[in-house]
């Protein structure tokens, strides 16, 4: 049995793309309030309408927050000569 060909129009695939690679990262302060903050930078870099999904990533300790910040930092700068060719890949 041979299959049909399934060709999608090129527009629609990057449309999708674009919408679905849209990542916006920021930090907010908790303050017991049912509202998250949204840094104006951040509400600028929305659109002004449509859907989002949010997700919330709690830091519950501190110090390992820290720690995994400082060791990422020491592993980046202990790069060798030779490994400065990645450097453009940070």
């Amino acid at each position: 049995m041979r299959r049909k060909s399934r060709r999608i129009d090129k527009d629609i695939i990057a449309e999708y793309v674009e919408v679905m690679t849209k990542t916006i990262e920021f930090e907010t302060e908790l303050t017991g309030s049912h509202t998250l903050s949204i840094p104006p930078e951040i509400a600028a870099a929305l659109p002004s309408k449509g859907k989002v999904t949010i997700v919330v990533f709690v830091d519950m300790d501190p110090e390992d927050t820290a720690w995994r910040k400082a060791a990422y930092e020491q592993f980046l700068s202990d790069d060798s000569e030779e490994d400065a060719v990645y450097d453009k890949y940070r």
